[in-house]
């Protein structure tokens, strides 16, 4: 009976919510919905691009010469284990309350899953491809440009991929600073027990972050060249039959 009361009692839950967030008032303004999903989209783009900044040229760097592979393992492993609220809060209380605190905890955030796309794809590349291209007489610059990334990319965009996921669903700590965001409905409505529209902000990054990973997914796809799609497709349909 109890448990029965209890599913009964989250659907009404998620039924209130779904229904908050399509209520007209909440949609619209400068603290509706589509507001706060943009101040989110805002705040999940800008720390990825701050953080493509650093680490892709260092991840082709390092894919391409060898050199630094274990400190590159080792920095990403560090980074991922730091906790984000907690970075947060230390910014805030050194740099003051603002977009900077949430910004660079949140680039902290997506470098290591960047970096790793970018040196492992890099690393990936036959060296048969890098070979000839040498023999062809292209320079290292050529080699990497118009050989390695290119070759590459479904990898660099599988590590933005796993970035902007990691950020979209972390981007609701903007609020505890406080910032905009969805998470500022899940951070308003905890005080006053307003459930519905803590849950509303819940289901609204789980939607952005399915709609995102589907559009990367797709990116993804569009790039990996056909060739290496049908030998993927090949090892698949092996290990099926095995």
């Amino acid at each position: 009976m109890y448990s029965l009361d209890a599913a009964g009692s989250l659907m009404n839950y998620l039924w209130d919510s779904i229904l908050w967030i399509f209520t007209p008032a909440h949609l619209s303004g400068p603290t509706g919905v589509w507001a706060r999903l943009g101040e989110h989209l805002f705040y999940s783009g800008l720390s990825v691009l701050c953080a493509a900044v650093i680490a892709t040229p260092l991840g082709l760097f390092i894919g391409h010469t060898g050199r630094g592979r274990a400190l590159v393992i080792w920095l990403t492993g560090a980074l991922r284990a730091l906790p984000t609220l907690g970075l947060v809060t230390l910014l805030a209380l050194l740099l003051g309350l603002g977009l900077l605190a949430p910004l660079l905890a949140l680039t902290v955030l997506a470098i290591p899953p960047l970096l790793a796309g970018a040196y492992a794809g890099v690393e990936s590349v036959d060296p048969a491809a890098s070979g000839a291209a040498r023999a062809v007489g292209m320079t290292e610059w050529q080699i990497l440009t118009r050989v390695e990334v290119p070759l590459a990319l479904p990898l660099l965009v599988g590590g933005f991929r796993s970035a902007f996921l990691q950020v979209v669903a972390t981007a609701t700590v903007a609020a505890f600073v406080p910032l905009g965001g969805l998470g500022r409905f899940i951070f308003d409505g905890l005080p006053v027990r307003d459930y519905p529209q803590m849950l509303a902000g819940a289901i609204l990054v789980i939607v952005l972050a399915l709609v995102s990973d589907a559009v990367f997914a797709l990116i993804q796809r569009i790039v990996t060249p056909r060739g290496v799609r049908v030998a993927r497709s090949g090892q698949d349909h092996a290990e099926i039959l095995r």
